[in-house]
């Protein structure tokens, strides 16, 4: 029995002392003390990370890209005509597919669909002899800075569940989106814009919608920022011109000092809420700047096509990009193609005809992009990825000049940011079905986006309902042949 009057003797060295506080919790209740523990310790970190949650943050190694720009084409390009030549397919054309490659899952082919061959022409180029058609001539100087990815494999053939998987990483919308899982490990470059900005077709949207730019169950501030076409590209930015800046910083500061009465650190919707309005204020000076094109030279305008009705809406876009990076923008998506099919890159009926458009109105703008970050000295830390949900099938639709989806082989290409230029990794099939070498997931190309950027993909994780999440789930490898 314990005796208040008793001296309290502290052990000698060597002497075991009694369990840890710690030690204790963990043994208690089964555990459940130390959950208790974990929920307070978890509450601190919050708050005292509350104040910037968007400063920047080191990674988990030294990055090779600082900041990254993906270009995502909406609806799927034939990788069997721009970037991956299959003359065995052509010597097919008009035959049934021969069995010996197997039955193939699309979402709208009959049975027994005849072999569609490419109607390009096709040359190598750069000291890398890289193949590519004439659907890209801009691209064909850029031979030796970008690395094709030729074996990239996706889950699905459907397009919103493909866009969720190439931008989350699972098919099911929900999940934080590529540029929400960089931000939340990065943080942001800029104080004055936002971390992750999304621009997408003027005529709609992509089928996936907003989940592909979404948070998930991140904390809100590290959704995708979606940025308008014209001079003000983000709604309800500017005061009314009666409210003088004066009044609008003291506004502020007493809504901030109202919102911060007694906030709950776990309420993540209130604090990106207080950080978007301190956000906001900043960025009616720092975003018409960093979207006054005006600023630039007419041989920069002349470069990105600006002066041409095809390749001007793209090329705005591309050159707001780069504006974007060199201001510190962490992370920029540019959606081509959206809302009707017709301005997609959806080829069901005739791919030809499709692709002379799509590849019209973006080759000259992604070679411009590539171009004008090399020339400035930001190609080195910036990373440029191209590519789409899936690709397509080396079998015509209903007989026709189009083609359906294909997710079992398709072509990405990585340049700057650490990406070893002029390289070719991995391989389809002689049609361009099947990945057969050096296959690469959706998984593996996140994988090696976050590393390129100083992120371990599986050391970046958060818990959600009871569960560690990453945006690789339980795979993921890094393509270590794309790296310099």
């Amino acid at each position: 029995m314990y005796d208040p009057r008793s001296p309290v003797r502290c052990p000698g060295p060597g002497v075991p002392s009694g369990p840890s506080r710690r030690e204790f919790l963990k043994r208690s209740g089964n555990g459940f003390g130390l959950l208790g523990l974990a929920h307070l310790l978890q509450r601190e970190a919050l708050a005292s990370s509350s104040a910037n949650p968007m400063a920047p943050k080191p990674g988990h190694f030294p990055a090779r890209a600082k900041r990254c720009i993906f270009l995502f084409m909406t609806g799927g390009p034939s990788h069997m005509d721009i970037y991956d030549p299959k003359p065995v397919l052509n010597q097919l054309d008009g035959q049934p597919l021969p069995p010996s490659f197997g039955k193939i899952h699309s979402q709208f082919l009959e049975s027994d669909p005849l072999c569609l061959g490419s109607h390009r022409k096709w040359g190598r180029y750069g000291q890398s002899g890289l193949d590519m058609s004439d659907l890209v001539p801009h691209m064909h100087p850029h031979a030796d800075d970008i690395a094709l990815i030729r074996s990239c494999v996706a889950d699905s053939v459907i397009h919103a569940p493909a866009m969720y998987q190439m931008n989350t990483g699972r098919v099911f919308m929900g999940y934080p989106s590529l540029g929400s899982w960089v931000t939340y490990g990065l943080g942001s470059e800029s104080e004055d814009l936002p971390a992750y900005v999304v621009m997408t077709q003027p005529e709609g949207t992509p089928e996936g919608g907003a989940p592909c730019w979404g948070g998930g169950f991140l904390p809100t501030q590290y959704q995708g920022t979606l940025f308008r076409g014209g001079p003000n590209p983000i709604i309800n930015l500017k005061p009314p011109a009666a409210f003088t800046p004066d009044q609008q910083r003291r506004t502020l500061d007493l809504l901030g000092q109202m919102n911060r009465t007694d906030l709950d650190p776990l309420d993540t919707e209130l604090s990106a809420r207080i950080s978007s309005y301190e956000l906001a204020y900043r960025m009616q000076s720092a975003a018409p700047e960093a979207v006054d094109l005006a600023r630039e030279s007419a041989e920069t305008r002349e470069l990105y096509g600006l002066n041409e009705p095809r390749t001007a809406e793209f090329g705005t876009r591309c050159l707001l990009a780069r504006r974007l990076v060199e201001r510190g923008v962490r992370f920029v998506q540019l959606y081509s193609g959206g809302g009707p099919v017709a301005i997609q890159w959806d080829a069901h009926d005739d791919l030809d005809a499709n692709h002379e458009k799509m590849c019209g109105l973006t080759d000259r703008p992604v070679a411009a992009l590539l171009t004008d970050l090399k020339r400035r000295g930001l190609l080195d830390e910036t990373l440029v990825v191209w590519g789409a949900e899936f690709g397509r099938t080396p079998v015509s639709q209903k007989g026709g000049r189009g083609r359906d989806h294909n997710a079992t082989g398709f072509t990405m290409w990585m340049a700057g940011g650490g990406v070893k230029g002029g390289t070719v990794v991995g391989a389809t099939d002689e049609i361009g079905l099947n990945a057969i070498e050096d296959r690469a997931h959706v998984n593996d190309i996140h994988a090696t986006i976050l590393h390129l950027m100083g992120i371990d993909h599986k050391a970046l994780t958060h818990l959600h309902s009871g569960r560690d999440e990453r945006l690789t789930d339980v795979a993921g490898r890094v393509l270590k042949k794309l790296i310099a």
